[in-house]
């Protein structure tokens, strides 16, 4: 691999974790609406990803022979990463007493998202750090890259 290719994996990289990091900060926005446009409380979102470039082994043992150690071939190397899906979350709404609230049904209670604030902030913590490590491995890259350049002043 060259080390454009290597920027170009980090920069997909990059992209779909700030896609990650949206989606986390939209959860923890909406982690008190009690109605969406469709009159149901707001469910939470999860990011998917998916590589691009390279078809996915099936099994360990196709993926540890397909990296060539064995076979003296070069191994398949992906392209980067992409957002493949933004779904949303299966589990049901929680139930709170709240008899005042204006979307309280006729026992007091009323349906929010079952949106969790620690697990959003370590889901944001962690596309925070995957963030950081690609603009890191860019960096790296792009300090070889003039290193080389120079040697060939």
């Amino acid at each position: 691999m060259n080390l454009f290719g290597a920027m170009d994996i980090s920069g997909s990289a990059l992209e779909a974790e700030r896609m990650r990091a949206e989606v986390v900060s939209a959860n923890m926005a909406n982690a008190n609406t009690t109605r969406t446009e469709s009159g149901k409380p707001y469910q939470r979102q999860h990011v998917v990803f998916e590589t691009e470039g390279v078809d996915q082994p099936q099994d360990f043992a196709q993926a540890f022979l397909s990296t060539g150690s064995l076979s003296g071939q070069q191994p398949e190397i992906g392209e980067g990463v992409k957002v493949s899906a933004v779904v949303s979350d299966t589990e049901a709404a929680l139930r709170r007493y709240d008899p005042g609230h204006p979307d309280a049904d006729a026992n007091g209670y009323v349906n929010y998202p079952n949106i969790n604030p620690l697990t959003e902030m370590v889901d944001l913590m962690g596309a925070q750090r995957a963030y950081g490590m690609n603009v890191s491995a860019v960096t790296a890259a792009k300090g070889m890259i003039t290193s080389t350049l120079d040697l060939l002043k």
